[in-house]
């Protein structure tokens, strides 16, 4: 006869962050998702107050998770874990044997079935409009060339400002139409650290006037990846890093990689839950996103820069999970930093 798992260690491989709690409101017993989404280890979470953790950013809900019977369920909270602020789905449940005990469960609000969906109907509207828009575009190109021909020489900057435009829009259309692409590039497995330093060697050509400090974990695994597409995701976040210290006193970025546990996402397109136990952490000492913005920044078509297209992040959040993987972000105001987090699988 099968011996089914014990309790502790089913509670361990749920996907969720799970929290007891005692009636005095006190941390006794976490999950390893839980450390994971709070950033923070079960030696040092066990033993303190939840608020001392975390503050809900809705009072309402304080004073429900206050209440020892109260059954809560809140999507899309913000909640404040140090000097993070983090978008999550919460609930909190009342142990109906022992008075005053209950259990609160996290999720990170930007996971799950329905983003990928959601994700995915967004970006087809506009590969579509941009196909329609290619043709005519070439054809203005094209009736550009051939009146630069019987134009004096003096009169031809005209005609080039055209053809560069159309050119600057057609290279627009293109990352659009990957942003529209439904199927994904072929994964195999590829190691981490030559690709993030691929796409340092890009960004150090391009402009290197912002320093890139390197704290790798050598003993990482290959991930299963796209190599391409991954180079791709790097440049993308590393650019947007550069450009949003560059007028900071001493500006620099940290790329940071390590091995990570309880990560998991669901993905309609596999059906099944997808372990992303591999991380890489680009950081910058900018002043960070907007906060209207920080909710909606993987959208296409968003962007916190002054002439941005808001295509960057949209097509990492493409890439991504077309990888199986995962892409977040969160702004720590005490160090005055913000973390971009790329999590993969790894190679079997």
């Amino acid at each position: 006869m099968i011996q089914a798992p014990d309790a502790r260690e089913q509670i361990a491989g749920l996907t969720f962050a799970l929290i007891l709690l005692s009636p005095d409101l006190v941390i006794r017993e976490v999950n390893p998702a839980a450390e994971n989404l709070l950033g923070i280890s079960a030696r040092r979470l066990i033993g303190q107050s939840l608020f001392a953790v975390f503050e809900p950013g809705e009072q309402r809900v304080r004073e429900k998770l206050e209440e020892g019977d109260a059954q809560i369920a809140a999507r899309s909270l913000e909640i404040r874990v140090g000097e993070r602020v983090l978008e999550v789905n919460l609930t909190m449940s009342p142990l109906p044997h022992s008075a005053g005990w209950r259990i609160v469960t996290l999720s990170d609000a930007g996971q799950g079935d329905l983003m990928e969906g959601k994700a995915q109907g967004a970006l087809r509207g506009p590969a579509v409009l941009a196909h329609e828009i290619k043709n005519p575009l070439s054809a203005i190109r094209g009736a550009a060339q051939l009146l630069a021909r019987n134009l004096e020489e003096s009169d031809r900057a005209l005609t080039s400002i055209v053809v560069d435009e159309v050119d600057r829009i057609a290279q627009l259309i293109d990352r659009m139409q990957r942003l529209g692409r439904e199927q994904p590039e072929p994964v195999g497995p590829v190691n981490l650290h030559e690709a993030i330093r691929r796409a340092c060697a890009t960004l150090r050509a391009a402009d290197g006037s912002v320093p890139v400090r390197e704290e790798f974990d050598p003993s990482l695994p290959r991930v299963l990846a796209n190599e391409g597409a991954l180079v791709q995701v790097m440049v993308n976040l590393l650019v947007n890093a550069r450009d949003a210290c560059r007028g900071v006193r001493n500006p620099e970025i940290v790329i940071r990689t390590r091995f990570v546990s309880g990560l998991v996402v669901n993905l309609i397109r596999l059906g099944q839950p997808v372990q992303l136990p591999i991380e890489i952490q680009v950081s910058d000492n900018g002043p960070g996103i907007d906060a209207a913005l920080r909710g909606h920044i993987f959208e296409p078509f968003v962007s916190s820069k002054q002439n941005g297209q808001g295509l960057g992040l949209a097509l990492v959040n493409k890439l991504v999970r077309d990888m199986s993987g995962r892409v977040s972000h969160d702004r720590d105001e005490g160090k005055g930093q913000t973390h971009f987090r790329v999590h993969l699988p790894t190679a079997q």
